[in-house]
């Protein structure tokens, strides 16, 4: 008969095994390559290699100021990687005494939050983008991931194009939104194609949010059931099309402006939760 200590040690190594194959096996998908990931199994701020962050007041009259790598409002710990949306008064760096701008007329934002992305880091055109993450929830709440184009040799937004892999909003407690945004022909306009469901309790458990992508079209997942695809022709304008270019990945917490409406102090400090970051392409067949 084995020793107890021996027998514990490899019941221990059993389970180390089984955890270290399982989490390879999650990350390998019949069919795709992972070739990037974030799975934040580390501490501290987000990997300076793989996220950059935006910082003020961004867009969309949005009340929340994005703090620059601060860990009030963005960490990495035990796995996970969390954003914090928070009620306080913080310095705004783009005060312009008299101003009217909504991002300089106040000296003091009165809540914070963060916003990383992979600009200038990693970009990648085609394939499948998954994130599992738990959401925050109450009004004026407005978790994102979502990806933007990095060719802007044609313009700015809409013409870059926008893929918007996950949204909810405060003010829909049981809704998630996956939508394509894009120029209109000709490049004068803005318009969008996209869908919305119905899910229960959607800030109590993980979830993944995913697409797939390729030279045709655009799916959108939840939880691998496909709600939404989007045909790309339909966003060419002339001879550019934004969904044929590379384009780079966004996290952030928004609170305010007028989609999720106003925000609700008494539910806050809310926390976007994500516990890890994928990106496959497909295989090469015959290889």
């Amino acid at each position: 008969m084995p020793h107890l200590r021996s027998i514990k040690n490899t019941l221990v190594l059993s389970a180390l095994y089984f955890c270290i194959c399982g989490t390879v096996n999650a990350q390998q998908k019949k069919g795709w390559k992972l070739i990037w990931q974030d799975e934040f199994n580390y501490t501290g701020l987000p990997d300076t290699s793989k996220w950059g962050y935006e910082a003020g007041y961004v867009r969309n009259n949005e009340q929340q100021y994005y703090t620059n790598a601060r860990k009030e409002n963005i960490q990495v710990a035990d796995g996970f990687l969390t954003i914090k949306g928070i009620r306080e008064e913080y310095p705004n760096a783009a005060w312009q005494a008299g101003s009217t701008q909504w991002s300089r007329k106040d000296s003091l934002a009165h809540y914070t939050s963060a916003s990383i992305n992979t600009q200038n880091k990693f970009t990648f055109n085609y394939g499948r983008m998954e994130v599992r993450a738990k959401l925050p929830a109450g009004g004026g709440i407005w978790p994102a991931i979502w990806m933007l184009g990095a060719d802007c040799s044609h313009g700015g937004w809409p013409m870059i194009g926008e893929i918007d892999v996950m949204e909810f909003i405060g003010n829909h407690p049981n809704d998630i939104y996956g939508t394509i945004h894009y120029a209109t022909t000709g490049g004068t306009g803005h318009t969008s194609s996209g869908k919305h469901i119905s899910v229960p309790d959607l800030h109590k458990d993980f979830h993944v949010y995913a697409i797939e992508w390729d030279d045709k079209k655009i799916d959108i997942f939840f939880d691998d059931s496909l709600y939404h695809s989007f045909n790309i022709d339909a966003a060419n304008t002339g001879q550019y099309n934004p969904f044929q270019k590379p384009f780079y990945i966004l996290l952030n917490l928004a609170m305010g402006a007028a989609w999720p409406g106003p925000i609700d102090d008494k539910i806050l400090p809310q926390q976007f939760i994500i516990d890890y970051v994928r990106v496959y392409q497909r295989e090469e067949k015959n290889k």
